[in-house]
């Protein structure tokens, strides 16, 4: 076992690390409860408890994506109250007109390669049949 470690140093210290860092997490995570131990600190009200959305999921504007850190996700924000805390929250949302428009886009992409594809097949179907007569052709001719 010394040979092994011995030899490779890094391999020990590198595990020595890990065990390390999984610990600090460990420690430092059990540390960010607040006093009343319901909710982690950090973690949004909407993940815990119950909430209604007071606004709509809507385009952001150049403004709050550059201010508001959850528009550069997705584009699109909500806001939301909870219920319990009380507290106004925004989110990341996805938009479903975007997403209509993603689909249809990707549908339409999709019908065009394989519209593509169909005239390719063809051509090559065609110029291999011609190949084929012209072989069937001058063997009849070498008789």
């Amino acid at each position: 076992m010394k040979l092994l470690f011995a030899m490779f140093p890094s391999v020990l210290e590198y595990t020595v690390l890990c065990v390390m860092v999984l610990y600090m997490r460990l420690e430092f995570a059990g540390g960010l409860m607040s006093d009343d131990k319901t909710q982690p600190v950090g973690t949004p009200c909407w993940h815990v408890e119950e909430f209604v959305v007071s606004k709509e999921c809507t385009l952001c504007t150049s403004f709050e994506t550059k201010t508001i850190e959850k528009c550069s996700t997705s584009g699109f924000i909500e806001k939301i109250n909870c219920v319990q805390s009380n507290k106004e929250e925004t989110r990341s949302c996805h938009s479903a007109l975007m997403e209509k428009h993603a689909f249809w886009n990707f549908v339409g992409a999709m019908i065009g390669a394989s519209f593509l594809f169909a005239l390719v097949v063809v051509f090559r179907q065609r110029t291999l049949d011609r190949r084929a007569l012209e072989k069937v052709r001058k063997q009849i001719e070498s008789i």
